[in-house]
């Protein structure tokens, strides 16, 4: 019997030739699943702005259980049912990006033996999107993974997207695997157009940084920001201040900014 390598869906799209790569590490059998608990995983994701969220299943790369805010930003008449839907939103000169950004964040779980962890990890990198006004403009994705089967292959994920353009309207085309859940794993990469050889990016931030600058952005005071980390308040001052000086931002807006640019968060 052949093998079957997530072509089975009624509409193909281009990262099933990333996909089809890896039968190891992604579940290509129709099966029923259950409904990830997507409210309390939103807790684990940046969102500062409009977002909205799908769930994809990898088997046939249908969608289903999407936030009402998809209709509105991309004025849909109906809810997607297939990935393609989504695929066909994005800007074409961004289609190469979002393909070598799945495969190398395929390819760095496999580094750092992220697999035996993957419901720890989230991947996220940004491209633009055709939204309701016409227009392409620039949006977070992130990649939470929900199932996987028997043999540790990855069944379903939740996605989010955040629209940032009032943020920023650069792509860095920086790639991020970082981990949520406690786990301190932190991997940039950067993609080079037209260059297979993609090269890591240097981290700026340190872990705590980051936790820290996450908080910042969604608004937190030093005082809460000390006690949801466990650390005194003049300690968030001076790593805010540090956070600040490497970012090369005057205040907390252009740090934001700065933040997606590079993909930080």
């Amino acid at each position: 019997m052949t093998k079957k390598y997530l072509t089975q869906g009624k509409k193909p799209h281009p990262l099933i030739e990333v996909w089809k790569d890896y039968p190891e590490i992604l579940q290509n059998d129709n099966r029923i699943l259950p409904v990830p608990s997507i409210e309390q995983m939103i807790g684990e994701v940046f969102a500062p702005g409009k977002f909205y969220y799908y769930v994809i299943n990898f088997a046939d790369s249908t969608i289903s259980h999407h936030h009402e805010n998809i209709l509105k930003i991309h004025c849909l008449s109906k809810y997607p049912v297939h990935l393609k839907e989504i695929i066909d939103l994005i800007h074409p000169d961004d289609l190469e990006f979002v393909m070598e950004a799945e495969r190398m964040s395929i390819e760095k779980m496999k580094q750092i033996n992220g697999f035996d962890y993957q419901q720890e990890l989230k991947t996220s990198y940004c491209f633009r999107m055709r939204t309701s006004a016409g227009n392409y403009e620039l949006f977070h994705h992130q990649a939470l993974h929900t199932y996987k089967d028997e043999n540790g292959r990855l069944l379903q994920a939740v996605n989010i997207h955040t629209h940032i353009e009032h943020i920023t309207q650069n792509n860095s085309y920086i790639v991020l695997v970082s981990g949520i859940n406690g786990r301190e794993d932190f991997h940039q990469m950067q993609w080079m157009k037209n260059d297979s050889c993609s090269k890591s990016a240097a981290v700026v931030f340190t872990k705590r940084e980051v936790e820290i600058l996450s908080c910042i952005a969604k608004g937190y005071a030093t005082g809460e920001i000390s006690g949801m980390l466990n650390i005194s308040q003049e300690t968030v001052r001076t790593h805010r201040k540090n956070i600040l000086k490497k970012a090369d931002a005057r205040n907390s807006s252009e740090l934001i900014r700065k933040a997606f640019e590079r993909v930080y968060l």
